[in-house]
């Protein structure tokens, strides 16, 4: 069963109204940026009082262990509080395409998803719509929702808000996207991202675990962790393995992804003009199976 499932309804109702009233000076992810989302101004994220949906599907471009055979229920969610020079989805992420939905709508893609079979709920960038997310949540359980939930966030997440979702998710899948904190700003305009993202899936690990598959194969709790090989070792992904296998656990599912192509802005670097090579991606391997972190690892 869920885990939201099996939280008193007051309680789940409780952390809602705790997230929604956060809007009021936003401090949902960590800029904390002060906006008054809830009468409409917006932030980094560029959200306001509503969350906005570029997309919702099953996708079965996920880890095999969100996919299974039915695919997992992706809600693909516009705006983002990183920005990405090489961001693969930009037009989503920081050009903004989609729709504003209020709850009743968000609570009927969930549904829907759980109708056409999915494993899962996946929240793809929900970092900035936590708030939006729980209010959705609150109606469809109560019309019926049981999947897992799914938290797919760019890494960039406040412990203070993933308190609150303690209990609700049952599947963390972050990306660790730099070692250090020079790229990150860089990059990614995130400051402090590295002790950030470390600090948060501290607590998703406490929160979920290593992750669980049945004997279907399908996730049913745990932590999944991404990381993308960046050209010339721009994301640093050395430390990105020693934390995981030193800090976190040697069970930690990562996927190390080599799909990194030159997209939106990247070309302003000359360093992140090009894709990867072989020779890049098997280091990463390399040294992830060295540190023990196989669960996950693709091989070359």
């Amino acid at each position: 069963m869920a885990g939201y499932n099996q939280m008193p309804e007051d309680i789940l109702q409780d952390r809602t109204r705790t997230a929604l009233a956060q809007l009021e000076a936003c401090e949902i992810c960590p800029r904390r940026c002060g906006a008054n989302r809830s009468s409409g101004e917006v932030g980094f994220c560029r959200s306001g009082r509503k969350a906005s949906v570029a997309c919702f599907a099953p996708h079965f471009g996920e880890e095999a262990p969100l996919v299974g055979v039915s695919g997992s229920g992706t809600i693909f969610f516009s705006g983002c509080n990183l920005s990405c020079v090489f961001c693969q989805n930009y037009e989503i992420s920081q050009d903004d395409r989609g729709t504003e939905v209020g709850a009743q709508a968000l609570a009927a893609m969930m549904l829907d998803l759980q109708e056409r079979g999915c494993h899962n709920i996946n929240f793809v960038t929900p970092t900035h719509v936590v708030p939006q997310i729980l209010e959705a949540l609150v109606l469809a359980r109560e019309a019926g929702l049981a999947l897992p939930l799914v938290y797919n966030s760019g890494g960039y997440d406040s412990v203070e808000t993933l308190r609150l979702l303690d209990g609700i998710f049952d599947i963390y899948m972050p990306d660790a996207k730099y070692g250090s904190d020079g790229p990150a700003l860089l990059y990614s305009s995130s400051p402090g991202y590295t002790a950030v993202m470390k600090a948060a899936i501290r607590e998703m690990h406490r929160q979920v675990g290593d992750l669980v598959i049945d004997k279907d194969g399908i996730a049913r709790r745990g932590l999944l962790v991404r990381h993308l090989v960046l050209p010339e070792d721009a994301a640093g992904s050395a430390e990105i393995i020693r934390f995981l296998s030193e800090e976190i656990s040697t069970q930690t599912y990562l996927n190390i992804m080599d799909q990194y192509r030159p997209e939106y802005h990247a070309c302003r670097f000359p360093e992140l003009c090009r894709p990867i090579n072989r020779q890049e991606y098997a280091r990463a391997l390399q040294m992830a199976a060295k540190a023990g972190l196989i669960r996950g690892l693709a091989m070359l």
